[in-house]
């Protein structure tokens, strides 16, 4: 009779490097079994980080365009962003789990592991998790306001209003329709035209014009959200821009804010924002038309086979998209730093 070896908890680097790929993290059942760095990496839902490195890697581009990079700042922009993120979503979950709303029939509850309703994040993991990230975040801030002075502190101040409006006012910008406003100032002018100021030195016009088509990719994320959690959120009072709008009219905006990135990036390219370089977006379009295609139509009633991430529906096919939109859009960028250090 064949002897029945226990299977080890997963642990280690490949596991905290699965945090950030597929598309959620896995069910509670199997996160109770991760060890402590990655059950915090889950919880943070690490997978949607990729948004912030984007953000960073367009900032850090424009400054090498702009022959003004600098590799230090830049790589203290990179971690600044992805810790900010990793809070912001802690944060999420944690005052939605404490104010009542990701109650045990919510989309928050189905779509990925809670991990503070499941459990997984226990108190010691996360005080100390967050912890970490806070005092890395504050010596980053402080090695700006040394070296950039009061504009990189309002920067910073900005940012953090928007985290605390967003996340744990009484009265957050998602309940009053704002919250995907927010997304795309966050995603956009704030940390890309941010970024590019504490990289250089100096502010930029064209950075934050630059920023404008990725700000509308990172609401669209948001937006198919909301949309996908409309009918928990009506009934409960979450009034997110899409129930206000009804269910219709968010899936048009959303629509029009995906055309709007491809006909951003072709007006910044005829206004000289950009190099032609940049028009290597065309390569994310299928994904933009499939993303628009979905938009046009009613989520099913229920998941097609094997599908990750249900009731997310709008959501994950907007993150998708722009997935490929901000990777072809850095391609397009990096092209055109490559073209201004041969040709200045």
């Amino acid at each position: 009779m064949a002897r029945v070896v226990p299977q080890r908890p997963p642990r280690g680097v490949r596991v905290w490097l699965r945090a950030f790929a597929g598309f959620y993290p896995p069910s509670d059942s199997t996160a109770q079994q991760l060890d402590p760095v990655a059950k915090f990496l889950f919880s943070a839902r690490s997978v949607i980080l990729v948004i912030s490195v984007q953000t960073a890697a367009i900032a850090g581009l424009l400054a090498l365009t702009d022959h003004a990079f600098d590799l230090v700042p830049f790589a203290l922009v990179l971690v600044g962003f992805v810790i900010a993120h990793m809070l912001s979503n802690l944060l999420n979950d944690y005052f939605g789990h404490r104010r009542g709303d990701d109650t045990a029939d919510s989309p928050r509850m189905r779509y990925t592991m809670h991990p503070f309703a499941s459990g997984v994040l226990d108190r010691k993991t996360f005080v100390g998790g967050m912890a970490v990230l806070v005092i890395a975040g504050i010596a980053i801030v402080a090695y700006f306001a040394i070296t950039r002075g009061p504009v990189a502190l309002a920067f910073a101040a900005a940012g953090l209003a928007l985290l605390y409006l967003y996340d744990a006012a009484p009265r957050t910008l998602k309940n009053i329709g704002l919250g995907e406003i927010a997304a795309f100032v966050v995603w956009g002018p704030l940390m890309i035209g941010g970024g590019y100021f504490v990289i250089t030195g100096h502010v930029s016009p064209e950075a934050f014009w630059v920023s404008i088509p990725y700000g509308l990719g990172v609401m669209s994320i948001l937006t198919g959200k909301h949309i996908d959690q409309l009918e928990f959120d009506r009934p409960h009072g979450h009034r997110t821009l899409p129930v206000i709008l009804g269910p219709d009219r968010a899936r048009v905006l959303n629509q029009v804010t995906i055309a709007a990135m491809y006909i951003g990036v072709a007006l910044l390219i005829v206004l000289g924002g950009v190099t032609a370089f940049a028009a290597l977006v065309v390569v994310a379009l299928p994904k933009g038309l499939r993303a628009i295609s979905v938009m046009g139509r009613p989520r099913p009633l229920s998941p097609p086979p094997g599908y990750v991430g249900w009731p997310l529906w709008y959501h994950r096919v907007s993150l998708a998209h722009n997935r490929v939109f901000g990777w072809t859009y850095i391609s397009g960028l990096a092209l055109g730093a490559i073209a201004a250090s041969l040709w200045p």
